[in-house]
């Protein structure tokens, strides 16, 4: 874990600099004024960040995936008779200049970063709370683990311009393409119709009071699920048995939705296109609260939950300004901990690198 906490201090520092030399753009003179933090200090970040997933050769299912790409022949036939040709592909290039199955986690994980670095860029209020997060509630692991959801739910969130502008011919072409890393992708096309809504209204509700029906309902809705399911090359999740997700996850995922809640209306004043961001984090919490049943839903989540770590970088600005500073720094020290509890406590997550670990042994 050495390589990863030293990570998360360069990243906060460099996107912290970043904000503070920041300068104020406005697209139009409707525009709301947002702030475009320092890019050379941001591409420090981008750089820190694909470095160490990049260069990883530990973390989940990386093992399978190097072992995948060392053995097998991606030739068109190979890729066609595959669910996920989008990544296949990937890897048929890749093999034509390099059998080394670093170059695959290093590609997946500069597009993967960048995409998603991009998105913060864009949307976030304090980025360095939002790469904060994105580091300590887990999800730069994820990115370690489900390469190939990761690397869809990253062109999904590239896409969120076009979700915004309600462009859905383009929008959608961008999720036909993230589902050709992982079909689940697919998930996000009538997603597009629900979240471009007005938040907090009997439709939210709904949408809570659904997730706990099934969560009280679970078995039936399950056998339902998996039927549908059955004979896809996701049919094998119904004998996943690992268990729900954590309730303390859960309540991670809601605590930025509860201040949002609260201060919906300043938060519409202050925040372009809060609904939308808004929303699609409902719906990780909604998934998130679903899989506490079962683990396996968590999965759907990592669509979302970017969007909660643009919500939490506006929820501190929601605050009494005499007291945004103590929740600021309350936020810090809180998901340090939530980190080490998941990560060293409950996941023991051990880093391995070929190329960092010599410098520190």
């Amino acid at each position: 874990m050495t390589i990863l906490w030293i990570n998360l201090a360069f990243v906060f520092i460099l996107s912290f600099l970043s904000r503070y030399y920041a300068v104020l753009a406005v697209d139009s003179p409707q525009s709301i004024p947002v702030i475009k933090p320092n890019k050379m200090l941001i591409l420090g970040v981008f750089l820190c960040l694909v470095l160490v997933s990049g260069l990883r050769s530990n973390i989940g299912d990386t093992g399978a995936y190097k072992y995948a790409f060392i053995t097998n022949d991606f030739t068109w036939d190979y890729i066609a008779a595959q669910k996920d040709i989008g990544f296949g592909i990937v890897q048929m290039v890749l093999k034509k200049y390099t059998n080394d199955p670093q170059s695959m986690l290093f590609v997946t994980a500069f597009i993967t970063n960048l995409l998603i670095i991009i998105g913060f860029y864009k949307y976030s209020r304090m980025i360095e709370l939002t790469l904060f997060v994105y580091i300590t509630s887990g999800y730069f692991i994820t990115t370690m683990n489900g390469i190939r959801q990761c690397l869809a739910a990253a062109i999904t969130f590239s896409a969120t311009k076009f979700l915004i502008e309600g462009n859905f011919k383009k929008y959608l072409l961008a999720v036909v393409l993230a589902s050709t890393f992982h079909q689940t992708a697919l998930l996000l096309i009538p997603i597009y119709f629900i979240v471009r809504r007005r938040a907090w209204t009997k439709a939210t509700l709904l949408l809570i009071l659904l997730a706990i029906v099934i969560v009280l309902g679970f078995n039936i809705f399950s056998e339902l699920l998996f039927t549908v399911i059955q004979g896809t090359q996701y049919g094998d999740y119904q004998n996943f048995s690992e268990g729900g997700a954590n309730v303390i996850r859960v309540a991670v995922e809601g605590a930025p939705l509860i201040i949002a809640f609260f201060g919906r209306e300043k938060l519409r004043s202050i925040m372009p296109h809060s609904d939308i961001i808004v929303n699609m984090a409902l719906l990780s919490l909604v998934f998130m609260i679903i899989s506490t049943q079962n683990w396996i839903f968590a999965r759907f989540s990592i669509y979302f939950s970017l969007y909660q770590f643009i919500l939490l970088s506006w929820a501190v600005k929601l605050f009494k300004e005499n007291s945004q500073k103590l929740v600021y720094f309350g936020v810090l020290v809180l998901y340090v901990i939530y980190h080490y509890y998941d990560s060293v406590i409950t996941l023991n997550i051990i880093y391995r690198s070929n190329f960092w670990d010599p410098f520190f042994q």
